[in-house]
């Protein structure tokens, strides 16, 4: 990530790559400082949204945390709707659940919601952003819409488009391991370069503390790819449905307790200075 120190957010970000959550939920209640700490659900990835939110807002109480609401989002409920900004303003987490991650940006890009949620996670250290599957992936500059099997190494064969730009020249996919996706990440890099991938398996994710320091958290891998050092890509050579190539991708292969500095993109040992 290319940002100083002097910009980095002072807000938290929860990633989770899909699967089952209840690990995920368990540690959000965690990290709130009071149990009735308002909790904003969005689950406009989903196509039936209501159901969704009405689930996560059980389970989020039933551990306990009593300020957790759905906030809908939809065709019906726009993001920048004077009460929906109001709540914004308001929560001490903000929950993206998984679904179809365009249907996120198609409804908050461009819109002041977007906006507030960016100014929050940058100047509140106790301002939490959560996400699993689809609501992981939107979260950082750019994200991977289309990619699969053998054909995300040909050109053409996986997309990228703009996410939500919480966490610049970062990519996130999810079900990383599971589905296979190493390919489509791999071809993401090779259009932006100067991103760092990372790949979370279900039911693993990483807890991203003042936008510098991830830690690895969940039962899985997460796969981070570095795409810095790059060199010898043939993808502006190559046309449309022929294979891809470069050399010199970094990798590294990360378990629970681990933790990765974005701006150095090194392992660390041991707990984050500070």
């Amino acid at each position: 990530m290319p940002h100083s120190s002097a910009t980095l957010p002072l807000g938290t970000l929860v990633a989770l790559g899909g699967g089952d959550d209840d690990a995920m939920l368990v540690l959000l209640c965690d990290l709130l400082p009071e149990a009735d700490t308002p909790v904003e659900i969005i689950t406009v990835a989903s196509r039936d949204d209501t159901r969704s939110g009405r689930a996560y807002e059980r389970a989020l109480r039933e551990l306990g945390c009593t300020g957790a609401r759905h906030l809908r989002i939809s065709e019906h409920h726009p993001p920048d709707a004077p009460d929906t900004l109001r709540r914004l303003r308001r929560a001490g987490l903000v929950f993206f659940s998984g679904g179809d991650q365009e249907r996120i940006t198609d409804f908050l890009l461009g819109t002041e919601f977007v906006r507030i949620l960016h100014e929050r996670y940058q100047q509140e250290a106790s301002f939490i952003i959560a996400g699993t599957s689809a609501g992981a992936a939107v979260m950082p500059e750019y994200m991977v819409v289309q990619g699969y099997g053998w054909r995300a190494l040909r050109k053409g064969g996986t997309q990228t488009s703009a996410g939500l730009g919480l966490l610049p020249r970062l990519l996130i996919d999810q079900h990383f391991v599971e589905r296979g996706r190493f390919g489509r990440l791999a071809h993401a890099l090779l259009v932006h370069p100067m991103c760092l991938g990372v790949g979370l398996a279900e039911e693993t994710g990483v807890i991203i503390r003042g936008g510098r320091y991830a830690e690895v958290f969940g039962d899985g891998v997460v796969m981070v790819v570095d795409g810095r050092h790059l060199h010898g890509s043939n993808l502006g050579q190559v046309g449309r449905g022929e294979p891809i190539g470069a050399q010199n991708l970094r990798v590294h292969l990360l378990v629970a307790g681990q933790q990765l500095d974005l701006l150095s993109r090194e392992v660390v040992a041991g707990p984050p200075p500070g």
